[in-house]
C-alpha cells in the first residue's frame, strides 16, 4: 500500500477532503479535512476512515494508521 491508495480510498468517502499522508509501506499517518467531520466527536471521525481499511489492518497488511480528522478551520 502506498501514499496514493491511501488517498484515493479517503477521497471515495469525503470527495471535498484534503489529505496530507505521511509515512511508507505498512505505517502511516494521516491528517483529513472535511466537512464530512461537522458535528461528530473525534472517535466518530476516526471510525469510518479505520473502516475503510479494517481488511489490511486485520491482515497486517498495514500495521499502523494513526486518523487525525478535522473540519474546515480547525
Amino acid at each position: 500500500m502506498d501514499k496514493g491508495d491511501v488517498i484515493e480510498r479517503i477521497k471515495e468517502l469525503c470527495p471535498d477532503a484534503e489529505i496530507d499522508v505521511r509515512g511508507a509501506d505498512c505505517h502511516f499517518e494521516v491528517t483529513i479535512v472535511s466537512e464530512f467531520f461537522r458535528g461528530k466527536r473525534s472517535l466518530q471521525r476516526q471510525q469510518p476512515i479505520l473502516a475503510l481499511f479494517s481488511q489490511e489492518l486485520g491482515s497486517g497488511q498495514l500495521h499502523a494508521l494513526s486518523v487525525k480528522a478535522k473540519v474546515p478551520g480547525e
